[in-house]
């Protein structure tokens, strides 16, 4: 059975990082993209990054874009997502998801059947 399980979450200033992990079971993970998502209110989802399973093309929401970096290692079963130059605005719930796509990532969260449970980043002051 698939599953993610996301750490790494915390409280920062603004300006600070984070580095957000994504750990994977039940799956062959080099054949499934992973997407980071977060919480934008209202139960609205915001795609943040995603990045191929075994050729590593990445997407970045335009938000982030030079901010956050998406990465994977696929001998540990885990992607990453860092998190630097931190904003408020980029408080949220972050979420990884997983989906069966050895090339490339979907950016929607509909194409993405597997979900972790979430981690909480706060930006404040």
């Amino acid at each position: 059975q698939a599953q993610l399980v996301e750490s790494g979450g915390g409280a920062v200033q603004p300006g600070g990082s984070l580095r957000l992990s994504c750990q994977a079971s039940g799956f062959a993970f080099d054949r499934y993209a992973i997407g980071w998502f977060r919480d934008v209110g209202g139960k609205q989802y915001e795609g943040v990054s995603c990045i191929g399973g075994s050729d590593g093309s990445t997407n970045y929401a335009d938000s982030v874009k030079g901010r956050f970096t998406i990465s994977r290692d696929n001998a540990k079963n885990a992607a990453y997502l860092q998190l630097t130059s931190l904003k408020p605005e980029d408080t949220a719930v972050y979420w990884c998801a997983a989906v069966v796509r050895p090339s490339g990532c979907p950016v929607l969260v509909s194409e993405y059947p597997y979900w972790g449970q979430g981690t909480q980043v706060t930006v404040s002051s």
